[in-house]
């Protein structure tokens, strides 16, 4: 059973960094993948020697896990650091990326020396002083130094290049890897389509969205009734049975429902062109996948890629609470055994996380106590997942939502290390609470590098700023295990 457990993760280990890290580094795939693996085959060669009943020490385990990210980490930008021109080479990469979720590659037309000329007469001296003009197979980088506010010279350059070439490019403005901002041209893709209205309608799909809808709501309605406690072949005595479902399966899909249009809404008042939210169904596990969003449009800035990416875990927060609330209140209260995990809904340690036991007080109050744990109802499953949902998005790794936050508040740079930091710590929490180990085997596949916003150099406000923090301080209250103190001070 290791062996094919070893085998399968290797595989789609391979296959996952086949395709997003081959592109960002010249250090070979298999390299990577042979560090990458190591903590694993070290687990299951201990496993096949000693049996499953020893396990093997968990310093063991920890240091080996902390040298091979490391030496992952080194060998990956050791990689990255072999072109012969690696700033210019990862700037036009990044770059290029911006616009490939719009549409496939469309090449440069080259710019001759007379538009050339009007492109320098884009970049006025007192606004950003232009140095040198460097051409791409798909970006033109244009290299100065900046005298003004940040967000006045991407309006103004952006204006004056719309002005002379039209919608023929995209304005991208960047932090370069020397800390000075510059600016990248890249083909509009929305310049080839001949009729964007007929786009714009292509992408919405509302009949897919709905089908998918339905197809989750029986997904999710019957593994609300496994949770009900009742059998799927009870349904063919009493099909009314059925409905015993629908509280896990309406509180769980409001919730992931309401974190996407969190993100659609959004995207939509900053006219990013975006899809519905598409939810996937399964006929196991949760009865579904989550639900996803696309968006077809460059972010303009970084604030727009702040409240984009907030607004998703903000508004599924919101909702997420008083149906936890709501369904704490109408649980039981059950004996705490000696051995139980964090997904048990039968009896659930309230411990586990420091918001779910300050929740548990406020709904339960004198009757949770210390040898308490709680039989949940299925809507306090739902709203439970959605804290889960909601820790898992604000994890400020790379793509997720989190990562998309700490890009805005930071910059790309400072986001990667501290993508870096994240998946460290929780691999490191991961050998105290086995329940972390599959979101730290999850996050080493998230690429770390997020697509920039097209003035990807502007700071946000303090306001945003605070509001970032707070999401982080909201990440904590859900993740980790309740202090002694404050459990002596709540009584359980």
């Amino acid at each position: 059973m290791a062996f094919w457990f070893l085998l399968v993760l290797g595989l789609l280990t391979y296959l996952m960094m086949q395709h997003s890290v081959a592109r960002s580094t010249r250090t070979p795939v298999w390299l990577l993948w042979l560090v990458l693996m190591t903590p694993a085959f070290i687990l299951t060669g201990w496993t096949l020697v000693y049996g499953i009943k020893q396990a093997p020490p968990s310093i063991l385990i920890l240091w080996v896990s902390v040298v091979c990210l490391l030496l992952y980490w080194l060998l990956f930008y050791w990689g990255r650091q072999l072109p012969v021109d690696p700033q210019n080479q990862s700037e036009a990469n990044q770059s290029q990326s911006n616009v490939s979720s719009t549409a496939e590659p469309v090449a440069v037309r080259p710019i001759q020396l007379a538009e050339e000329t009007q492109l320098r007469n884009c970049f006025p001296w007192s606004i950003y002083f232009i140095q040198n003009i460097e051409y791409r197979p798909q970006a033109v980088i244009c290299r100065g130094q900046l005298r003004t506010m940040a967000s006045a010279a991407y309006q103004q350059i952006k204006d004056n290049i719309e002005r002379e070439f039209g919608d023929r490019f995209l304005v991208i403005f960047q932090e370069g890897t020397n800390g000075k901002p510059f600016f990248v041209l890249v083909p509009n893709p929305q310049a080839v389509k001949q009729n964007n209205q007929r786009d714009s309608e292509k992408i919405t799909q509302p009949g897919l969205a709905l089908l998918l809808l339905v197809a989750t709501v029986f997904s999710t309605t019957f593994v609300g009734l496994r949770i009900a406690g009742f059998q799927v072949t009870q349904l063919e005595a009493d099909f009314t049975l059925f409905f015993q479902g629908l509280p896990y399966s309406l509180g769980l899909i409001t919730i992931l429902g309401t974190h996407e249009l969190g993100h659609y809404l959004t995207a939509k008042f900053y006219k990013i062109r975006a899809t519905l939210p598409y939810f996937i169904p399964v006929p196991f596990f949760l009865g579904t996948f989550g639900a996803f969003i696309k968006m077809r449009s460059p972010i303009p800035h970084r604030k727009a890629l702040f409240d984009v990416s907030i607004a998703g875990p903000l508004a599924g927060f919101i909702v997420t609470i008083p149906l936890l609330l709501w369904g704490l209140a109408h649980s039981e209260i059950v004996a705490l055994p000696e051995k139980i995990g964090m997904l048990n809904p039968n009896a659930l340690n309230p411990k586990y996380s420091i918001l779910l036991a300050i929740l548990s007080k406020l709904a339960l109050g004198s009757e949770l106590t210390v040898k308490s744990a709680i039989d949940l109802h299925p809507v306090a499953v739902a709203g439970f997942l959605g804290l889960i949902v909601t820790a898992l998005n604000l994890m400020p790794v790379g793509q997720l939502d989190g990562g998309h936050i700490v890009h805005a508040m930071f910059g790309q740079r400072t986001a990667v290390v501290i993508g870096q930091i994240s998946r460290l710590l929780l691999l490191m929490l991961s050998f105290i609470r086995e329940e972390f180990l599959l979101w730290a085997i999850i996050l080493l596949f998230v690429p770390l590098i997020d697509e920039p916003a097209l003035n990807d150099v502007t700071e946000l406000d303090n306001k945003r700023d605070l509001l970032g923090l707070m999401s982080m301080v909201l990440l904590l209250l859900i993740i980790l295990p309740l202090p002694q103190a404050l459990a002596r001070f709540l009584h359980i």
